[in-house]
């Protein structure tokens, strides 16, 4: 069939069909209304045209948390927390070596069968260790658990649509997978998938003194697109408790997402402001 021009624009490929949904008709096929093939499904069915419906697009673009070994569990929920504060999705994975840290750290078991109920008992705690320092119902929350095992986890393909990922806090190995491909568990996976997608990914490296491999491992993940971000509370804000200081590393952290919050009182050309606060 010759090549027909579309009005005001280029022509069509040869043998292209002019309706959706057709397809093209095999040799000897009865022919349906669409110009140069048939319906699909349609051989031998009365000549009709079939409407598609269009899929179901799923509107819910989460952020991944990723919560690794490192030291620092209350900036990981300070983040959590200012994410659901702020309406966003969330998307959780917790390492293994991040549930020792946590355990730990609070004494709170993170488990995988009552990980919505350990979750609110992680949240609600302040970074002074005061249970019910906060007000948090991940009951009603838009938080979604993965296994840190689980490879096959929606976080683990680049198809799965995300906003992105932070890494709160990222351990040096988590640092060294991540930067070299390892995709050990769904976290390096997911960082990974990260990465390839050109989505934005925040790691907060929680660690000190750097080792020349993890400093250069670091700068790798910076070329790569990453935003590096160690876990360093600034005191020009005013800080008068400890929870100050973790709020000040986990704004920083939402900054680099494009998130906003109110966890830090921020810089505003006056020298003295933080100390009038206190």
């Amino acid at each position: 069939m010759p090549a027909r021009a579309r009005p005001g624009g280029a022509g069509m490929r040869r043998g292209a069909s002019a309706h959706r949904g057709c397809v093209p008709a095999p040799h000897g096929a009865r022919r349906g209304p669409c110009p140069g093939g048939v319906l699909p499904g349609a051989f031998g069915a009365p000549d009709r045209l079939v409407a598609v419906e269009p899929q179901e697009v799923n509107s819910r673009r989460p952020w991944i948390v990723g919560v690794s070994g490192a030291s620092g569990t209350p900036y990981a929920a300070a983040v959590l927390r200012a994410l659901l504060a702020a309406g966003e999705s969330v998307d959780l994975v917790v390492s293994r070596a991040s549930r020792l840290t946590l355990l730990d750290e609070t004494g709170i078991a993170y488990r995988d069968a009552h990980w919505r109920e350990d979750l609110g008992r992680w949240l609600a705690r302040g970074a002074d260790g005061k249970p019910g320092a906060f007000e948090v119902d991940t009951g009603a929350a838009d938080v979604r658990h993965w296994a840190a095992g689980d490879l096959a986890a929606g976080p683990s393909s680049g198809s799965y649509a995300v906003k992105g990922m932070l890494i709160v806090p990222a351990s040096t190995a988590c640092v060294a997978g991540v930067a070299l491909g390892l995709s050990k568990d769904l976290l390096q996976r997911a960082a990974s998938v990260t990465l390839k997608e050109r989505r934005p990914l925040v790691v907060a490296v929680r660690e000190t003194p750097l080792n020349g491999q993890t400093l250069r491992h670091l700068v790798a993940l910076d070329e790569a697109g990453a935003v590096v971000l160690p876990a360093s509370p600034a005191f020009y804000a005013g800080a008068t408790h400890i929870q100050d200081l973790v709020d000040f590393v986990a704004g920083r952290v939402l900054d680099a997402a494009g998130v906003p919050h109110r966890l830090y009182r921020r810089w505003e050309g006056e020298l003295g402001g933080g100390s009038a606060r206190g």
